[in-house]
């Protein structure tokens, strides 16, 4: 089946009430490829790039996780990929029974949804999102076009960030983030694309993603927000797509500079990564979620030594990640493999709030202005 190149992104204007939406037409002409071939008294197929780690490749000059070139065949021929085709279309028809009846779904929601589709029904949870993710590559679209979205928030933000949001009643809502928002900041919503949230002003300097809810917490109590015209945003650990998405318009329609701060572990380092360069699961849409200008501020395993943070030993599971990341084209800088390296030789990983050590105002008046300084950033 022909692949169309093009950015997946959703709709930018409003779809006439029943109207199917353009972004859902691939799922229509998919079926309708089917049904001729059924016509035609052929085994039904369909061709998709193979979603395998052999089949993904880092793109130096983007500088994102892509999908290769290889793809592969689903045929009815045989049992399982019959019933890979019937969820398929079930699936299809969802959506777009969705889209007629102006109705969203959580994953969760479609998975329990499928009880219906008799022996085409989903084992796992985790079924029915390698579908979505499948048909997301078939169509060149994005999840958030088929009306499906995750269980999890987005995002919190705190900051002079102005932006206009259309409310659930399709009404425009003006919003500060940080004038007009409660302690947890704006929640940002699972969709945060122009036609649901744009940018009306800001005083920003640039954007401080954050590991954790305990040090965006410090970081605002503090006023570091306001006396350095920061935007923070809290990753809630692995970042979801609208974070990410959210972070990446920051990037490039406001032009504000990202800087990454999370726990000082292998895993956090991944953290990093999935905002600056994308992660394997989501190679299909990398391009779209990731900012390749994003840098790591800490903590580090040289901030460990240097400010002689409390520490915890790291166990062979971090170890065996620490390794990995050394072959992990994300990582491949010198001053990356340098703090790899040391970590690994020192055997400690620190988190964020370790720096309480020396004091609840530490972090804003001395750790984050000297390393921002260093940075050029502030």
């Amino acid at each position: 089946m022909p692949q169309k190149e093009r950015n997946p992104s959703p709709r930018t204007k409003t779809d006439p009430v029943g109207a199917i939406p353009a972004a859902l037409q691939p799922t229509r002409d998919l079926a309708r490829d089917i049904y001729r071939q059924l016509e035609r008294g052929e085994i039904p197929r369909m061709k998709l790039p193979l979603r395998t780690k052999q089949n993904i490749q880092f793109n130096l000059r983007e500088g994102v996780w892509r999908l290769g070139k290889q793809s592969g065949t689903r045929s009815a021929r045989k049992l399982d990929g019959a019933l890979m085709l019937l969820r398929t279309f079930w699936l299809v028809e969802f959506i777009n029974e969705m889209a007629r009846d102006h109705k969203t779904s959580t994953l969760r929601e479609l998975y329990y949804i499928s009880e219906q589709w008799e022996e085409a029904k989903f084992h796992s949870e985790n079924e029915s999102n390698l579908l979505v993710e499948d048909l997301e590559v078939l169509c060149t679209a994005l999840r958030e076009d088929f009306r499906l979205k995750p269980e999890e928030n987005g995002a919190s933000v705190i900051g002079d960030l102005t932006l206009e949001e259309i409310n659930r009643k399709g009404q425009k809502k003006k919003i500060n983030c940080r004038d007009d928002v409660g302690d947890g900041g704006y929640q940002l919503p699972a969709n945060v694309e122009k036609e649901k949230i744009t940018f009306k002003g800001h005083n920003l300097k640039f954007v401080l993603a954050i590991e954790c809810g305990g040090m965006v917490d410090r970081l605002a109590e503090n006023g570091f927000d306001e006396e350095n015209r920061a935007l923070l945003v809290h990753l809630k650990g692995q970042p979801a797509r609208s974070t990410r998405r959210f972070v990446k318009r920051l990037n490039e329609e406001l032009k504000l500079p990202v800087v990454v701060f999370t726990d000082g572990d292998p895993w956090s380092f991944r953290i990093y990564a999935s905002v600056a360069f994308g992660a394997i699961k989501t190679a299909h849409i990398s391009h779209y979620l990731a900012t390749p200008g994003a840098e790591f501020l800490g903590v580090t395993a040289s901030d460990i030594e240097n400010y002689k943070l409390p520490s915890d030993k790291l166990t062979v599971q971090d170890v065996q990640a620490l390794r990995a990341e050394l072959t992990d084209p994300r990582f491949n800088t010198e001053q990356w493999r340098a703090e790899i390296e040391l970590m690994l030789q020192n055997g400690k990983k620190a988190e964020q709030q370790s720096l309480a050590k020396y004091g609840l105002n530490y972090v804003t008046q001395t750790y984050l202005p000297q390393k921002l300084t260093e940075m050029g950033v502030l």
